[in-house]
């Protein structure tokens, strides 16, 4: 199973995520896995955000921050992947695989 925390600041704000674990509904690195590392790859590439990122492919961990308040464009991606991620968990096929939470921090 892959849980996702999604942490979000008390002005709505996202300030990162966590994700632990593998679904083991299909090869590794092709469902969950794939989104959020383009995503936060695009996050990377493509605005001039300050972030933290570790990962450890093995237990299927990854821990994103945003140093700052996002920017618009990672605000955006950041958004498309929780809508993708919730997409996913609605699906009943791949419901048991996805536990996803937010938090307030």
């Amino acid at each position: 199973m892959i849980k996702v925390t999604v942490y979000k600041t008390v002005n709505h704000d996202y300030a990162g995520l966590d994700v632990l674990g593998h679904a083991g509904y299909s090869e590794a690195g092709s469902d969950v896995s794939v989104l959020v590392i383009n995503t936060l790859n695009s996050i990377e590439r493509f605005t001039s955000d300050k972030i933290s990122l570790v990962s450890d492919e093995e237990t299927g961990m990854i821990e994103f921050r945003f140093i700052r308040k996002p920017s618009h464009d990672a605000k955006l991606l950041f958004k498309s992947m929780v809508l993708g991620l919730q997409e996913i968990e609605e699906d009943s096929e791949y419901e048991p695989y996805i536990d996803i939470i937010s938090r307030k921090v």
